[in-house]
Formats: structure tokens, C-alpha cells, sequence
């Protein structure tokens, strides 16, 4: 079992880019069927620019992750999104 608090402390890389995304700062869960639809990396760690920022939230998909590793969580984004 994975917890919330383990889950945020773990960098998110594109396998490929190669490129660290960020880490996790929400989970999207589907209530009715009690699973995780996706996570989401925020565009900016800075609550600040987060806030006035335009940029959008990175949104990945459960099917773009590949491996929940001890220290990294890799993602295929497959060009899905411009960082």
C-alpha cells in the first residue's frame, strides 16, 4: 500500500523526454468505482505563481504511468503535452 504522503514526495520523469515533470500535488479519484483516474502536477511549485500563473496543471492519466518505483514514477505522455 501506497500512501498520499509517500505519493508527493516521488519525482515524476517522462520516459520520454527523459524530463522531470514535478511531483505530485492532487489525485483525481473516481468515487463510484473507488480508483484513481489520475494525478496532477502543478505548473509552478510556487503557491504564488500558481496562482497568478496561465500556465495549465499537468493532468496524467492512470494509463500514462508506467512504474511506481521507491523514488520515481515514470509516465509516458506519448507528445501529449508541451513542457
Amino acid at each position: 500500500m501506497l500512501k498520499n504522503s509517500e505519493l508527493k514526495i516521488k519525482d515524476v520523469i517522462d520516459i520520454n523526454r527523459g524530463k522531470k515533470l514535478g511531483f505530485i500535488d492532487d489525485v483525481d479519484i473516481e468515487l463510484d468505482e473507488g480508483r484513481i483516474k489520475a494525478f496532477i502536477i502543478p505548473a509552478h511549485n510556487n503557491r504564488l505563481l500558481r496562482f497568478f500563473s496561465k500556465k495549465q496543471d499537468i493532468v496524467i492519466g492512470w494509463d500514462e504511468i508506467k512504474k511506481i518505483g521507491e523514488d520515481v514514477i515514470l509516465v509516458d505522455l506519448k507528445g501529449n503535452l508541451q513542457v
